[in-house]
């Protein structure tokens, strides 16, 4: 693993290919026949030179080669300093950004550009001015290895403040005996650092965790190559801001104040790596009505910064018994952090009073409507078992007229009510006196 590690390093930067630009240079190779017989021609005649040297005809100029050079750590391309040579431009074709242009400064020969991902290939171009006019010479700077070797599906995130996680996979054309190695280095200081602890798969680094981050800046640049016995690897290389791959900790101290309306939600900022103002965090606040199945009464409510860390929730008393979780992520982007722990309000008496109420209401109903339903049937029943029973009239009080005379053949009975009767009839006979 040492010499397979050592190999890697020795190869950790790409190699580069020289194709210059311009005119040809002199041929090297011995001069043919035709060439030598023109050549001792022009030697017996002293004529020929002495017209070509009064004759204005440009001659050609050869520019050398500038030796260019790519150093990717300060992203500085230079080459070596010719005389009686003005360098006008250095441009850097990118595949995704295209081209890129820098002037030298005044007769430097090397120009700086900006860090950048370079797995795609990109290629230097130094415009030469010569007495021909502007001469280009390129440098072209490659990805050896076989096509899709390279390290796929890179990305990192930061949490908790000062941990961070790195994952890629194994590339789809990779040989089965692949390593790969994680590399990063800051901007600022330019230092370079390799993964401290990889996370493996079948032998294969496809991870890397980070416990430390001191020494990282807000941009840095990440380097993942490759090794193989079977055939060279590509790498892949990218710029990570810290700020954008960070996924920040749950809201801190989050409380409920309530009153006879509503209650107030508070909670603190969570903490982050670089400071923040509140207008760079967003939330979400899920509330929560407890032991409801149905979830019909959960909200979830997305509240700004700008909001002062506070939120009004209109609940009325008697209040059911809630929990409130929030979750926070930046402004600029959709990396929500885990949810903070519930926190209660409202009271379980409440809900369970309620109900109580309910019940009652709907026991009292039922008995009222019960008692009234014995007290119509009874009602009925009475008048058919007792009728009414006629009663003597006050003729003191009554002021009606009213007749002395009662004929008792009006008043029949009915049939079938009262016992039959027998009826006699008295007559009164009167005894005359006896004579004395």
């Amino acid at each position: 693993m040492a010499a397979r590690r050592e190999t890697e390093r020795e190869s950790r930067w790409p190699a580069r290919r020289l194709e210059p630009w311009g005119l040809p240079r002199p041929p090297s190779r011995p001069l043919g026949p035709l060439a030598t017989t023109i050549l001792f021609c022009m030697l017996l005649d002293p004529a020929l030179p002495l017209t070509q040297e009064h004759q204005d005809v440009p001659t050609t100029e050869w520019v050398p080669s500038l030796n260019m050079k790519f150093d990717r750590r300060t992203m500085e391309l230079s080459w070596d300093c010719k005389e009686n040579t003005t360098y006008l431009e250095c441009v850097m074709i990118h595949k995704e950004k295209g081209e890129i242009r820098k002037k030298p400064k005044n007769k430097d020969c090397h120009c700086n550009f900006s860090h950048d991902s370079l797995h795609g290939g990109v290629t230097f171009v130094v415009k030469v001015n010569s007495t021909q006019g502007p001469i280009p010479e390129k440098l072209v700077y490659a990805n050896p290895g076989g096509e899709g070797t390279a390290a796929q599906n890179f990305s990192c995130f930061i949490y908790n403040v000062n941990f961070m996680n790195c994952t890629w996979a194994k590339g789809r054309a990779a040989p089965d005996d692949v390593q790969y190695f994680l590399y990063i280095q800051d901007f600022k200081e330019k230092r370079e650092r390799e993964c401290p602890h990889y996370v493996t798969d079948s032998g294969t680094h496809v991870g890397c965790h980070l416990h430390d981050l001191s020494g990282l800046t807000f941009r840095n640049y990440f380097l993942v190559n490759g090794t193989s016995r079977e055939t060279a690897v590509q790498f892949f290389d990218t710029i990570l801001s810290l700020k954008k791959i960070e996924i920040y900790s749950p809201p801190n101290n989050v409380s409920v104040d309530c009153n006879p309306s509503h209650c107030q939600i508070l909670w603190d900022p969570p903490r982050t790596r670089h400071p923040s103002s509140a207008w760079d965090f967003n939330y979400q606040l899920r509330i929560q009505k407890q032991n409801n199945k149905e979830h019909a009464g959960n909200q979830l409510i997305d509240v700004t910064g700008k909001s002062e860390n506070k939120y009004n929730f209109p609940s009325p008393e008697p209040r059911p018994k809630h929990t409130v979780t929030i979750r926070a992520s930046d402004a600029r982007g959709q990396h929500w952090s885990a949810w903070s722990q519930p926190v209660e309000f409202g009271s379980t008496q409440a809900t369970a009073s309620f109900v109580h109420v309910y019940v009652l209401v709907v026991l009292g109903t039922f008995v009222c409507a019960l008692i009234l339903s014995c007290l119509v049937k009874r009602l009925f029943a009475s008048e058919t078992l007792f009728p009414r029973i006629p009663h003597i009239k006050d003729k003191w009080s009554e002021n009606v007229h009213t007749d002395h005379q009662i004929i008792w053949e009006k008043s029949t009975p009915d049939t079938g009510k009262i016992d039959q009767e027998e009826i006699l009839t008295v007559e009164e006979v009167t005894v005359a006196p006896e004579s004395v």
